[in-house]
Parts: structure tokens; sequence; C-alpha cells
């Protein structure tokens, strides 16, 4: 059978980490959805998603297609209703349909001539951008459980302490010294080629991929997860970084989500709680408009290739988009569209020349590529965030939440942000 990951109606809600990924690429737990779904189906699938990112992520059809709604992370029960569905069958989630089979996958289904089967089992949905570290723990246990079952760990150093070592996988070619990995309150997984130096403090759940790097010193919190090649240090708790993002100095990241070719600054840290305790708002992007998370912890939500200076502080439920530059000193909104380059004092359209540039030398740091079809995907990107930036020349246009932060700070700074075209 052909299997076709599509995105659904969430994508516009998990905005701005689908500017440059289908919903299957989101990093959850130890995998990416699409990662997750092909090793329970063992099976590679394709995607259907936007006609911009289909260069990168392209489609393949057969006679015969199965589709599945990518938000949903798989599970052993859910996965054999997948592979039973025959033709004219759909699978549904109340009224969300989850899978179907179809010999057309381009073209309009009409699900009142299908069979329907209705799943009431056990399901991890992800539909805000905010699910990503908030369920991050229940994915990681499951991956966990998935990637080393019937495995055993490669040796683990005795310059470390750990607590509940059955609870603990290395990957072969992993590197831990001279640190204490604590398991008791979630699994640890360190993947292939990965090092964690000496003198750091790690408490599970806590993932680190592929040829991820952990500096000297780190104090992390679950439920963490580190992308492939990701580099971290400082204070991080329960927090998403997705792959190729550097965090490689002091401060404190919690309850947020990174995307990939990300760099925080030495000492940036944010905010994850309001200094009334209440309930976080967030930039939505497809309300256009502040909605409430019903979490009292949540910090910013980073899109892929933005980075901040040193000691750049953020408030809570800060949203940034893609290829923003953030720098200076003071609070930038909570809502920073991409393609954005200033601070508390205002921004300029970060141009896409300029920016291209960085992303070539900053790939090749990494012997990764910044090609032509990437560069389509950010030009893209930069022609649908256009009206974000162009909203902001007077203080009526900048989108506002009536919060008040753990900082101290006021959501409607007095210093409005002006944006021009930069020359």
């Amino acid at each position: 059978m052909n299997y076709i990951l599509f995105d659904g109606p969430v994508r516009d809600s998990l905005l701005p980490f689908t500017y440059t990924r289908p919903v299957a690429e989101i990093r959850i737990g130890i995998l990416t959805i699409r990662e997750k779904w092909e090793m329970f189906l063992g099976s590679t699938t394709t995607t259907i998603t936007e006609d911009y990112l289909s260069e990168k992520f392209p489609l393949v059809e057969m006679e015969e297609n199965v589709l599945i709604n990518s938000s949903f992370l798989p599970n052993a029960q859910l996965v054999a209703l997948v592979q039973g569905l025959g033709p004219q069958e759909a699978i549904f989630y109340g009224e969300e349909v989850l899978a179907f089979h179809t010999f057309k996958s381009r073209e309009k289904v009409d699900f009142s001539s299908y069979k329907a089967i209705a799943y009431s089992g056990e399901v991890l949905r992800i539909e805000h951008t905010w699910d990503i570290f908030s369920k991050n723990g229940e994915a990681l246990q499951a991956d966990f459980d998935m990637v080393t079952q019937g495995r055993k760990s490669a040796p683990i150093s005795k310059t470390n302490t750990l607590i509940n070592p059955e609870n603990i996988f290395l990957e072969e070619g992993a590197s831990v010294e001279c640190s204490i990995l604590n398991a008791a309150t979630g699994p640890i997984y360190i993947g292939k080629d990965a090092q964690v130096l000496e003198g750091n403090m790690i408490r599970g759940a806590f993932a680190l991929c592929e040829k991820g790097y952990v500096k000297m010193g780190a104090k992390i919190y679950g439920a963490t997860t580190v992308g492939p090649y990701g580099k971290v240090c400082g204070e991080i708790s329960n927090s998403v970084i997705f792959g190729n993002t550097s965090k490689g100095h002091d401060g404190y990241l919690g309850n947020s989500v990174l995307g990939e070719w990300c760099n925080l600054g030495a000492d940036s840290s944010n905010s994850n709680l309001k200094n009334n305790y209440s309930l976080v708002k967030i930039w939505d992007y497809k309300t256009e408009n502040f909605v409430p998370t019903q979490l009292q912890f949540c910090g910013i939500m980073m899109g892929d290739h933005s980075m901040c200076g040193i000691n750049t502080m953020f408030n809570t439920g800060t949203v940034i988009g893609v290829n923003a530059n953030i720098f200076g000193t003071g609070f930038p909104p909570k809502f920073i569209p991409s393609n954005s380059w200033g601070g508390s004092e205002g921004f300029t359209t970060y141009r896409l020349e300029k920016a291209f540039e960085t992303f070539k030398t900053m790939m090749a740091r990494r012997n990764a590529e910044f090609d032509d079809k990437e560069a389509r995907i950010m030009t893209k990107v930069f022609e649908l965030t256009k009206k974000w930036r162009k909203d902001y020349p007077s203080s009526s246009a900048i989108p506002k939440a009536p919060d008040t932060y753990r900082d101290g700070t006021s959501s409607n700074p007095t210093t409005i942000p002006i944006w021009t075209s930069a020359s």
C-alpha cells in the first residue's frame, strides 16, 4: 500500500513552523511525525502539502493510496485500523477524518459515499504550536519505547552518576562523561554520535538526537528534545529544539519550541510565566489574533532561521516568525513577523539577499547547502508574511494582548515598533 501524509485543517494553527515544512516534518518526542508513522507502518511515506513546499517534499501517488492526517501521532491500535483500510473506507475521530483509502488523492473526496469507521481510542494530536512542547513528554516516552524495544544500550561511562539507568539508552557512538543523568522522571535517550560533555545535569524525559551536542554545565529538565546536530547549554526546561539549532550559552529557555537553523545569543532568556500567574495568550496566524493556550507556562515559538543577539529578553508567549533577527535592549513585541530586523525600538524588513548570504555561511559550517530549492521556499514565505510587516506603521495596527508578564512589562509598550523597508 502507498501511504500519504496530508497536512489537514490544523496546518495554519501550526505556523510559523509549517511555513517551511509539512505538518509531518514536525519533531515531537524523539522522532518527527513522519518518522513515527514510517516506523509503525514499515513503509516510506510522501506528502500532500502546500504547493510551494512540494518541490522539497514531493508527492508519490500509486493506483491505491491511504491518506493519513499527519496531525495525529500513531499508536499500535490506530495503525492496525489504518493498515486494514479497504476501498471506500475512512477512519474518523469525532468529526475529523483521520485516514482514508482512495484511488485519486488529489481529487475532492465525498465521504458520504464512504464506510465510516469511528476511532475512539487513545490518541495524541498536535493541533497548536504549544502542543509541541506540552505533549512532548508523552510523545518522548512512546518513541523511547518503540526505538529501544528489544535493543541494548551502548555502554555508559562509569564517570557518570546514573539514576534509574534501565531508563537510559545510548546509541552507537554516543558519548556522555562526568554528568548526572536522572531518568526517574522519564527516559533519557542519547542519539548516534551525540555528545554530552562534562558537568551536565540532565533530568528526564530528555532526547538528544543524532550528532546533538550538550556543552559543559547545562541544566536540563524534562520533557526536552534537542534535534539532530542541535547544540545546547544553559538552563532548559520542557522545550523542543528542532535540528541544526543552537542555544549554545547560558540563559533560560522554557516551555518553548525553536525551529531549524535558529540561534540564541549568549544569556538570552524567555519568561514562561506571567506575574499574575494567569493563563497565557499567544499569537495565532489562523485567526490573526491572540488566543488562549489554557496553559500557565508558555515561552517562545521561533520559526526557522530566526536568531537573537546576546542578552535578548522575551516576554511570556512570544511568537517569532521565519527569518527574524532580533537584538538590542528591552523587550520586543509578543508577535514578531517573519523577515524582521530589529528589536524593542523598531524593526525594518530583513532583505532576502542579505538573509541568503547568512544562510549559506551558517549552513556550510555543518556541511549543508542552502540551494535554490530552499531559496524559493524562503522567497514564498517572504511574500506570504508581507501583510504583517506592512501592518506596523501605526500603533493601532500592532497586534496586542492585554497581558502583564512575570518580568513586570506590559504587552503594550510605550515605545511603538516602527516598520520601514530597509534600503
